[in-house]
């Protein structure tokens, strides 16, 4: 047992020293690709073949999903007529850790004479690959994770990671945005995160727990019980928010004595709470809430743009929305 623990350990640290590698290597030829792929009219193409292909396959989909356009070509398809999808506008990139993969560069001639630029990630840079391309993208490792010396592990997870890189530079340069992101991602959990907005969720009319600064704490509680919801937004008489108070607030308040009950709201709410709009997406009330110093927070108010109560947002929303 322990030395296969121990041959587990080595694998991780191989490949985590592989990505590490590929630091230095973010040179100018990685300015390079990202310039020619955010000129490109077209789209990105993704190639390679075996593991490579595997690899790039996750490639163009994360390119795809961040912002920009991107699909993947098998290249032993490619010469059998696939490579009709690319277009002088696109720019393919190729992926083989040898430089060498007979399937890659048997499309090599069609690219050149389609037009489309090339960039190449190639673990041998003198390479055939190499010197047939645009740019080219080093990621070579100093060794494999197999013992053997034979099966692609670190090489492959040094070209994933190498390939995250460029999409994630990519995103920004784009300036894609959260909601874009969104649009791309509409199924499941991960959709209910990304395209719930706080007005799809809040207590608005009659359910959002508002109050006056005037009133008594005692008073206040009673709607903070009826509403279930912990909290009370304070307002001034054109409901713009004041204050907040909560079911905390109270029970710290009470530590002075009963009589407490009786003093005006203003005088223990919150003067400047954190707030939200109902256009925010839910998962932005849920990073305000979390990190929000010295503790987290567990209730928002929702305004409009004059800065008026519309609603109140509670962190069980969220977690019954499966933001959480």
């Amino acid at each position: 047992m322990d030395s296969m623990l121990e041959r587990a350990r080595e694998v991780l640290r191989m490949e985590a020293e592989a990505i590490l590698e590929q630091v230095p290597r973010v040179d100018e030829s990685f300015v390079a690709a990202v310039q020619l792929i955010l000129n490109c009219k077209g789209r990105t193409v993704i190639t390679g073949m075996g593991k490579s292909g595997l690899v790039g396959r996750k490639m163009a989909a994360t390119l795809a999903s961040t912002g920009t356009p991107s699909f993947f070509v098998h290249p032993a398809e490619g010469i059998h007529g696939d490579l009709g999808m690319i277009t002088a506008n696109d720019v393919v990139i190729a992926l083989s850790n040898s430089g060498e993969t007979g399937e890659v560069l048997n499309i090599l001639p069609s690219l050149r004479r389609i037009g489309a630029s090339l960039i190449a990630m190639v673990g041998n840079s003198k390479s055939t690959l190499a010197k047939n391309a645009d740019v080219v993208l080093n990621v070579s490792v100093s060794s494999e994770a197999c013992p053997l010396g034979l099966a692609p592990t670190s090489s492959t997870t040094a070209a994933l990671a190498f390939g995250d890189a460029l999409a994630l530079v990519l995103l920004e340069q784009h300036h894609f945005t959260a909601s874009q992101f969104a649009v791309f991602h509409p199924g499941g959990s991960l959709g209910r995160k990304l395209l719930l907005t706080v007005g799809n969720i809040m207590h608005g009319g009659e359910d959002n727990p508002i109050v006056s600064g005037d009133i008594t704490v005692q008073d206040a509680l009673f709607v903070i019980t009826d509403k279930g919801l912990g909290a009370v937004s304070v307002v001034d008489d054109e409901g713009v928010l004041v204050g907040l108070l909560t079911d905390g607030d109270i029970r710290r308040g009470l530590r002075k004595g009963v009589d407490f009950l009786q003093h005006p709201v203003l005088e223990i709410m919150t003067k400047t709470p954190k707030t939200i709009t109902a256009d925010k997406l839910a998962a932005q009330a849920l990073h305000i809430m979390e990190s929000n110093q010295p503790k987290p927070i567990t209730v928002l108010p929702v305004v409009d743009e004059k800065k008026r109560v519309i609603g109140l947002l509670h962190m069980t929303d969220l977690v019954k929305q499966g933001v959480v």
